[in-house]
């Protein structure tokens, strides 16, 4: 499993923007569909919401092949 470490400056990031952010889609429409077809989870949750907000420590999981981990940047 390819793992991955994406760092955010604000509170929160969307789902579907944290998809395209770090490059797992390359649309928002991608992003929706992946979220739809039931390949993503948080925290091994499975996701249904498209705009779910994801915070640092979370942990994204798409289709058993890749993990995100969201950390705070550091400023």
């Amino acid at each position: 499993m390819e793992k991955a470490e994406v760092a955010i400056t604000t509170e929160f990031i969307t789902m579907d923007k944290l998809l395209k952010f770090s490059g797992v889609a390359s649309t928002g429409g991608q992003a929706f569909m992946l979220i739809e077809e039931g390949l993503v989870r948080l925290n091994g949750v499975p996701v249904q919401e498209k705009r779910k907000k994801v915070h640092p420590g979370d942990v994204v999981t798409i289709d058993q092949q890749v993990e995100l981990t969201v950390v705070a940047e550091a400023e």
